[in-house]
C-alpha cells in the first residue's frame, strides 16, 4: 500500500493535465480577445494627441507673441518685412525674431514661436498646415494669418490630410 501512495503522490507532482491546460489557453484566448481591440490603434491616437499638443502650442504662442506685440506698440503692423529690416514687424521671444501680420504671430514664425521642430509645416504662404507627416490620412491643422487689425490668425480643428498638400476631412474624436 505504502509503494501505491508514492506512486499516486509522483504522479500527481509531474505538471498539469490536459483538461487544465486547455482550461487556461480558452481563458487567455477570451482575455485576449477583449483586451487586443483596446491596445491595437494606440498608434493612430498618439498621433491626434500628438496634433492637439501642437495646436494646443500654436494657440499660446499667438497669445504670447500678441501680449509682446501690444506691449511693444507693434499691434498695427501690416505685413512682414515693410519697410525691410527696421525691426517694426518683429518682437523678440528667447532670442528668437518673431514676424508680425496686423500685429499678430505671422504663419512664417510658426515653427520658432512655438517650437514645432518635430512637426512638418505645409505651406508658402498662409494657410499652413502643421502635420506630423505630409501624408494623406495623417491628423493635421491649419493656421491662417491674421487678415485684418483687431483680426487674430485662426487655427482650425484637427483633421485628417486628404493628400500631401491639403488638410482635410475632419477626424474622429475631435
Amino acid at each position: 500500500m505504502n509503494t501505491m501512495n508514492s506512486a499516486v503522490r509522483i504522479r500527481k507532482e509531474r505538471g498539469f493535465t490536459l483538461i487544465e491546460l486547455v482550461m487556461v489557453i480558452v481563458i487567455l484566448g477570451i482575455l485576449a480577445a477583449f483586451a487586443l481591440p483596446r491596445f491595437a490603434d494606440l498608434g493612430g491616437e498618439a498621433e491626434t494627441a500628438s496634433i492637439e499638443g501642437a495646436r494646443g502650442s500654436v494657440k499660446s504662442a499667438a497669445g504670447i507673441v500678441r501680449s509682446a506685440a501690444l506691449a511693444q506698440g507693434k499691434d498695427t503692423v501690416t505685413t512682414p518685412g515693410t519697410p525691410a529690416g527696421d525691426g517694426s514687424d518683429i518682437v523678440t521671444l528667447e532670442g528668437t525674431d518673431i514676424n508680425l501680420v496686423n500685429g499678430y504671430l505671422a504663419g512664417d514664425s510658426l515653427s520658432g514661436a512655438a517650437q514645432l521642430g518635430d512637426f512638418a509645416i505645409v505651406g508658402a504662404s498662409s494657410p499652413y498646415i502643421v502635420t506630423t507627416s505630409a501624408e494623406s490620412g495623417k491628423p493635421c491643422f491649419t493656421f491662417a494669418d491674421s487678415s485684418g487689425n483687431n483680426s487674430p490668425p485662426t487655427v482650425s480643428a484637427v483633421q485628417s490630410m486628404a493628400d500631401a498638400s491639403t488638410c482635410g476631412s475632419t477626424s474622429a474624436g475631435s
